[in-house]
């Protein structure tokens, strides 16, 4: 499939110019060419960890710029809905709070909220027009998806970080948890597979498909949590997701054409990975080059041994089993009691001291966070 040319706006942001800077971003693609306006607005939160950790989660001014852009736009409040998942080791509904974003969308916009794993939602059953690389495979039984999301836009609102699995997340890994139920690291042996196949679901039932990308912090190593943050100042966005993440590898440092998932994607013509076809909006990021290095932790090499390695015939036995709580309570104990205490208290404190961190701190309470424009 021959592909066109994709456009990636990316701007070079501040704590205090941020919100407007948003704006910018996502009319320089022409957004609202790319959504349907009489549809309603998913705004797909990114929750990797209940705490908040820089580069980590969705940010309360990625949040915020999006929707006050949306409302400025002709988008009516009851259009706007954000939605959550939440994952077997970490709470959305703890981490939406921790990280501001419950005083975002709930507490100073009033828009509705969707919890994808909770009712009214229904999972059901979906076909797609072409039969799916992996997933008939990893759920015999049939993929469900929330009935939810069918027939409304999507904007996917990740960070830039590396990933254990992935080398790098973005905007198509953020569909992950979204599309697929808490039985979804079962697809973890075929990761970039599996991404493909969600980004195929996504292209035949969402009207509108947006991402909108926040690099403020950037997060290096065993991401999506265990990371090293970076103050980067970068905000990207795409309504081609290979194309977004595409050019958020290569500013990370990576071949974007080596990550199998974003390769695959531009070969099934879902999406421009090729750096040489996609058009940069705004700054010149010819010479950006982050050098970052994707590490594991000792929990994603353990991981990596089940789902690739010399416990792969194990794979079903450990983690399709009455057995399987005990790898969320070793994921949870790692990540929420050890390393949390013994290294990322630190690194928060270090964050809180940015700029970036005292706009975090504002976002903690209404009263406090950058007034609404006056009609």
């Amino acid at each position: 499939m021959k592909l066109k040319k994709s456009k990636v706006a990316v701007l070079k942001t501040s704590p205090e110019t941020v919100l407007e800077d948003y704006s910018k971003l996502m009319r320089s693609i022409d957004y609202t060419g790319v959504m349907d306006a009489g549809r309603d607005v998913l705004l797909k939160i990114n929750v990797s960890w209940h705490h908040w950790y820089p580069a980590c989660s969705t940010t309360p001014w990625q949040l915020d710029g999006v929707i006050r852009t949306l409302l400025e736009d002709g988008f009516r409040k009851e259009q706007l809905v954000s939605a959550h998942n939440r994952t077997v080791v970490v709470s959305d509904k703890v981490g939406e709070k921790k990280n501001h974003l419950k005083q975002v969308d709930e507490d100073l916009h009033g828009i509705r909220k969707v919890r994808l794993y909770e009712k009214p939602v229904k999972w059901v059953p979906f076909r797609p027009s072409k039969p799916f690389r992996v997933l008939d495979d990893i759920f015999p039984d049939g993929v469900r998806i929330p009935d939810v999301l069918i027939g409304k836009n999507i904007i996917h609102l990740p960070t830039v970080k590396t990933h254990v699995f992935t080398t790098i997340t973005g905007a198509m890994k953020n569909a992950f948890g979204g599309l697929l139920s808490e039985r979804r690291h079962w697809t973890h042996s075929v990761i970039h597979e599996t991404l493909v196949d969600l980004l195929r679901i996504q292209k035949e039932i969402h009207p509108g498909i947006l991402a909108v990308m926040d690099g403020t912090f950037a997060g290096e190593g065993p991401g999506p949590r265990a990371m090293i943050p970076h103050v980067k100042n970068y905000i990207l966005a795409s309504a081609d997701q290979v194309a977004i993440d595409a050019v958020s590898a290569g500013m990370q440092g990576f071949d974007p054409m080596k990550l199998d998932f974003i390769r695959l994607a531009h070969e099934e013509g879902l999406g421009v990975g090729d750096p040489s076809m996609i058009e940069i909006v705004g700054e010149d990021i010819s010479g950006v080059n982050f050098h970052f290095v994707q590490t594991d932790t000792l929990a994603s090499k353990g991981q990596k041994l089940i789902y690739q390695g010399w416990l792969k015939p194990l794979e079903n036995f450990l983690l399709r089993s009455p057995l399987v709580p005990w790898s969320y309570v070793a994921s949870r104990f790692y990540h929420d009691v050890f390393w949390l205490n013994v290294v990322g208290r630190k690194r928060i404190k270090e964050a809180l001291n940015t700029g970036w961190g005292k706009l975090f701190e504002m976002y903690g309470s209404v009263e406090t966070i950058p007034p609404l424009k006056k009609d």
